[in-house]
């Protein structure tokens, strides 16, 4: 199997941060996400790099046939808690452990850009049907106060050259590729609320903060602390919002040349 290094270690060091303190996926978007890919009852539909099923569960009330397929052990372990209907398998994109043909969509949430996008492709055209859809969700953070930035430029400190959805290097497997349509696009608003033990979870499920050294990260964690605790906007608030941008992608899957 292959799986990025930062990606594997961060996950499997914060499947539980992971679950407490991602957002839900704004509701407009996964209805849009249904709608456009057909997700409906009895379809058979793939939650590729599924993690702990943040995506997984949202697709619940569609009434598909459920597969979350996602490489980290402790992720699985939390995704088969949180959507027992659903079947969970190990594996990765690049290695799809599903027959040819076998599902009428795949989804990707927050992982399309740690992929190796051309093999990935590939083994997506392979498990999909004639005509079926792949989807990606990416919800970003948005930030939109002086605290934000000041929050942004902390994670960053962590960073180490991982592969980032907002370079947009993952579009460069769909611009090379003809197993699939142009990609089609769609933005929509999220917002996250919770108190500083939530904030404090989101920043740590970042793969690569959880893959930091622990030195760096806990020095890192200790000032977005302080800052959530001294900021004059948002000291002593119960409740904390952060905004997101949640980008939604889609295409139709082509017959092989």
């Amino acid at each position: 199997m292959t799986i990025h290094d930062a990606a594997a270690r961060g996950f499997e060091a914060a499947a539980e941060a992971y679950e407490r303190g991602r957002p839900a996926y704004a509701a407009e978007a996964v209805e849009h996400l249904v709608r456009v890919l057909g997700i409906g009852a009895g379809r058979p539909v793939l939650d590729l790099a599924a993690g702990t099923g943040k995506l997984t569960r949202a697709l619940v009330p569609s009434g598909a046939e459920l597969i979350a397929v996602a490489p980290v052990a402790a992720m699985r372990a939390r995704l088969a808690m949180a959507v027992p209907s659903a079947e969970v398998l190990e594996g990765t994109a690049e290695t799809i452990p599903l027959p040819d043909t076998s599902v009428d969509a795949v989804v990707v949430g927050q992982a399309f850009h740690w992929f190796d996008g051309e093999r990935a492709l590939r083994e997506i055209h392979r498990v999909l049907r004639r005509g079926g859809g792949l989807g990606l969700i990416w919800q970003s953070r948005d930030p939109q106060r002086p605290w934000q930035h000041r929050l942004e430029t902390l994670i960053d400190r962590l960073a180490a050259g991982e592969p980032r959805f907002r370079t947009g290097e993952w579009r460069r497997a769909f611009a090379t590729s003809d197993l699939f349509e142009p990609l089609r696009e769609a933005e929509f608003s999220n917002v996250q609320r919770g108190g500083l033990e939530t904030i404090i979870d989101r920043v740590a499920s970042v793969s690569y903060v959880a893959a930091a050294p622990p030195q760096a990260r806990d020095a890192v964690l200790a000032e977005i602390r302080e800052l959530l605790m001294t900021d004059p906007e948002i000291a002593g608030s119960d409740v904390i919002e952060l905004p997101y941008v949640t980008n939604v992608y889609s295409t139709t899957r082509r017959e092989a040349p």
